[in-house]
């Protein structure tokens, strides 16, 4: 074990609050960004949790959130043309109004209701499964007996986000654009942090009156393969295929697209990139302060190293080492404090999405951190003179 190593194990206290300014710097960091991760996918869990390997959508659209991203009807018995291709559906969605019917009289007015302080109406984002069974659009994460329970006529789901925000619960009646549904599930993960969101089957979609069969453009088409191995292969000929008509994602492409475009918007860039900003100076300022504060009180021990021959930039390389497993104990602390605010987020319905490149750039930043801390402390030993022994 090195001397650098030792010390830090020994004499963890003095340097503790080093380790933990660097933790709560990557804390932040970790956490704002996992946070905007996790609100972009909420936004696309259930196409990113759905059964389909690949997604064709038009030749603009860059993501989900990318702008218009349907394609003509037409397009879909041309993706079935291709051998491997087992299911093609097109996604659908709509919007609507949203009330509980607790307490609502259906004679009365609106001003009458509102005076009578009845839940009032919401907007909300309707999205569509097929109830088939091992349809293409049904996320991996739905049971069968939610599957189920939307395959009856005028049932929706919500998620345990908008339980509180709509005013129902599992089984209760609500108006849908003026049309009596029944909340038959409650999912779990598909936050929306704009609007509320339901989820119905397509048949309950045009009993309401809300899809047409005759629509020249669909969403964005649902793609299943016998072998989703292939789906890399695949979406490269449907691409061929398609000559530049539209784009075939495979749904990991699409994913890490989504999880991009999030970053393009300006303020999103800010914010984190304040959050960095703030943690680089925490960061530096109380490790190099730490750092030098127990150089300074161990001193007499670097003295005595040199009285014994070590040279000076023997030393240094002690100190930058020692920062460095600072720093690497103070990543290792950074993921734990961020795996507990991940798990007490997602206690309350909040997805805090980490993935691995943002744990390691994250990482490398507090390590480069705390050894630029360890470098700037290298002043002080030059105060370590082996004739101060002597005093």
């Amino acid at each position: 074990m090195s001397l650098a190593l030792s010390t830090l194990l020994f004499e963890w206290r003095r340097y503790m609050a080093a380790v933990m300014a660097l933790a709560l710097s990557g804390l932040l960091v970790l956490a704002m960004t996992g946070v905007f991760i996790g609100i972009g996918k909420g936004f696309t869990a259930q196409i990113e949790r759905s059964r389909a390997d690949i997604i064709v959508m038009q030749p603009g659209a860059k993501s989900l959130m990318g702008g218009p991203s349907g394609v003509p009807r037409r397009f879909i018995p041309l993706v079935y043309n291709h051998p491997d291709v087992r299911e093609v559906r097109p996604l659908a969605g709509s919007g609507g109004s949203f009330q509980s019917v607790k307490n609502v009289d259906p004679t009365m007015s609106q001003a009458d209701r509102a005076k009578q302080g009845a839940p009032r109406q919401r907007f909300v984002q309707a999205s569509v499964i097929d109830t088939a069974p091992d349809a293409v659009t049904i996320p991996t994460d739905y049971s069968q007996e939610l599957v189920d329970a939307l395959r009856q006529p005028y049932t929706i789901a919500i998620d345990e986000t908008a339980v509180q925000v709509l005013g129902v619960r599992l089984g209760e009646k609500a108006l849908y654009n003026g049309q009596t549904v029944t909340v038959a599930g409650i999912t779990r993960g598909y936050p929306n942090m704009m609007q509320p969101s339901i989820v119905m089957s397509r048949d309950t979609m045009r009993m309401l009156g809300q899809t047409s069969e005759s629509s020249p453009r669909v969403g964005p088409l649902m793609v299943a393969l016998d072998n989703p191995a292939r789906a890399a292969t695949v979406a490269a000929q449907l691409n061929e295929i398609g000559n530049g008509q539209y784009k075939a994602w495979t749904r990991q492409e699409l994913a890490d697209a989504n999880s991009a475009a999030m970053f393009e918007e300006g303020i999103l860039v800010i914010i984190i990139g304040g959050c960095v900003v703030l943690g680089i100076i925490i960061g530096v300022a109380i490790t190099w302060q730490t750092l030098r504060g127990a150089i300074m009180a161990n001193i007499k021990e670097f003295a005595s190293l040199r009285a014994l021959g070590v040279s000076m930039g023997s030393l240094r390389r002690i100190v930058v080492e020692l920062s460095f497993w600072v720093g690497v104990a103070g990543v290792a602390a950074a993921i734990l404090l961020t795996w507990l605010v991940k798990w007490l987020a997602s206690a309350n319905a909040v997805i805090i999405s980490l993935p691995p490149m943002l744990l390691i750039i994250v990482g490398g930043g507090l390590i480069l951190i705390a050894m630029g801390s360890g470098l700037l402390s290298l002043g002080i030993l030059k105060k370590s003179q082996p004739a101060d022994l002597l005093r």
